[in-house]
């Protein structure tokens, strides 16, 4: 007997859009509002969904801001929602948005769910080129959206701004490099490792209707430079980043299992969220003891599998978030998976991933829970597991999904269990302004649009374990870093008192 409180996924919904003339775009949400109407027709139920709902989520927008986003996409859609819920900036927000909301279903505080988000980068962009457009999209004057549901923290500390540790193409080349360090591959080995899992995540790409690039791409054209391939930061090239430059949106209507019944959607429509948990890592770079490592993943991902009684090999499929290379490595060590190159063939994506399915922004995992969903009603009984982050794989959300209800009703894992696994751990003192020697831990190479290397971002290791950030900025020096591994080298540290610099 299912009770009527366990929360479950009836329709799910993605849109996008692609106009050379940024004036022919809609605006975030309106095609948010168009992903809402393919997620109800999704649905199939005798009754639309969207006239019950009580809540509407929205994940944080960067191509267009609106005080309360829930608010105006309740407006769009003509319904009068109780509750607008907004999350923090973070690619890991629909998962923790899903895992919170799916809880307040199971608690009876909340009926039905639309949760949902879009990026209109492509559009924005273009508007900016010549000759230039004037967006006329909405400027609302509602209010604030009063529940905000995430961590709010800017994800860099000072230090790492000061030496130029800004965006995620300058910080996860340095998770790139130091996983190579610890396998001791060379450039040349470990750029094929990677090219070749990339190339499987295009193959995925290629056959999902919803995704941006649906071009599969052959390892040698992932880790080679081309004209349409260029270096970005060293070890990345431009397939291998995720992409923003897309029109995007993605929604989901989560309800009651009783009221799922009610409205008379078809029992094979049903996927359950089953288990959910939440936790960041230590809060910034520097304080983590290993660039090769995610507590927080492991700890999420095997807190919900016991609350589950399962093991990892029971999980049929797996959509990692894979904003870069890095990442998806990074998940795999701390989930136990071998990955096709270990002999595992379970997917590790369901959308092919966000550099050729798309990364609009915040709301990668909406789609990638999407997919999960159509993939979980194809398969009947299996279980998909659905992993986020946000940051620089700093903040981690994690859920699975079946069509089978789970036994003991949706458990969410209370984050205050999580996160003192994670707090428990080991972590690193900064040597902030230093000099001296020091060990190199893991490079960063940044390429201008002309092909040439501009400066490097390194960390590397005093000999009593604090983590020093220094740059480059000599070309010899950073063309060599791009052709010999660089990492596990003695160096000598200058600072000048603000930053510090690589003095060879």
């Amino acid at each position: 007997m299912i009770d009527e409180r366990t929360p479950v996924i009836v329709g799910v919904g993605q849109a996008s859009q692609r106009f050379a003339e940024a004036d022919r775009a809609e605006e975030p949400i309106a095609l948010l509002a168009g992903a809402v109407r393919e997620a109800e027709h999704d649905a199939s139920a005798r009754r639309t969904p969207l006239r019950e709902v009580d809540t509407v989520a929205v994940v944080d927008m960067l191509s267009w801001k609106y005080p309360d986003p829930g608010a105006l996409l309740a407006r769009t859609l003509g319904i009068e929602p109780k509750a607008t819920v907004l999350s923090t900036v973070g690619g890991n927000s629909p998962q923790l948005l899903l895992n919170e909301l799916a809880g307040d279903i199971a608690r009876g505080e909340r009926r039905v769910v639309l949760l949902g988000g879009a990026e209109c980068m492509y559009a924005r962009r273009r508007a900016r080129k010549e000759p230039r457009v004037w967006l006329e999209w909405s400027k609302p004057a509602d209010p604030a959206c009063p529940t905000i549901v995430g961590d709010p923290r800017p994800g860099t500390t000072d230090e790492e701004l000061a030496h130029r540790a800004v965006m995620p193409t300058d910080i996860y080349p340095l998770f790139e490099t130091a996983l190579r360090a610890e396998t001791a591959r060379g450039i040349a080995e470990h750029q094929a490792v990677i090219g070749e899992l990339w190339s499987g995540f295009s193959a995925v790409a290629a056959a999902n209707p919803d995704a941006w690039n649906r071009t599969a791409y052959s390892p040698g054209e992932i880790a080679t430079v081309s004209a349409d391939n260029r270096a970005v930061a060293f070890p990345y090239l431009k397939r291998m980043c995720a992409n923003l430059d897309v029109d995007q949106a993605a929604a989901i209507i989560l309800c009651s299992y009783g009221t799922a019944r009610e409205l008379g959607v078809p029992e094979e429509k049903l996927v359950f969220p089953l288990a959910g948990a939440d936790a960041h890592d230590h809060f910034h770079v520097t304080h983590r003891w290993s660039l090769t490592e995610s507590p927080a993943i492991g700890a999420i991902g095997r807190a919900t599998l016991e609350v589950l009684h399962l093991d990892i090999d029971d999980v049929a499929r797996f959509d990692l978030y894979s904003c870069f290379p890095s990442a998806v490595q990074l998940a795999l060590r701390a989930l136990g998976l071998r990955g096709l190159a270990g002999g595992d063939a379970r997917p590790l994506t369901t959308t092919g991933g966000l550099a050729f399915a798309g990364g609009p922004g915040n709301n990668y995992s909406t789609h990638g829970v999407a997919t999960m969903v159509a993939a979980c009603r194809a398969d009947p009984g299996s279980i998909g597991l659905v992993t986020a982050l946000g940051w620089f794989a700093t903040k981690h959300s994690i859920g699975c999904y079946s069509t089978a209800p789970p036994p003991d009703g949706f458990r969410r894992v209370a984050p205050s269990e999580t996160q003192a696994v994670v707090d428990a751990g080991r972590r690193r003192e900064s040597a902030g302004p230093y000099t001296g020697p020091a060990t190199l831990e893991a490079t960063s190479v940044l390429f201008g649009r002309d092909g040439a290397p501009t400066i490097a971002i390194v960390t590397a290791l005093t000999s009593d374990g604090r983590r020093v950030w220094a740059n480059a900025d000599d070309r010899e020096l950073l063309t060599s870093m791009t052709v010999e591994p660089w990492e596990g080298r003695p160096v000598r540290i200058a600072g000048d008192g603000s930053t510090n610099m690589l003095a060879v």
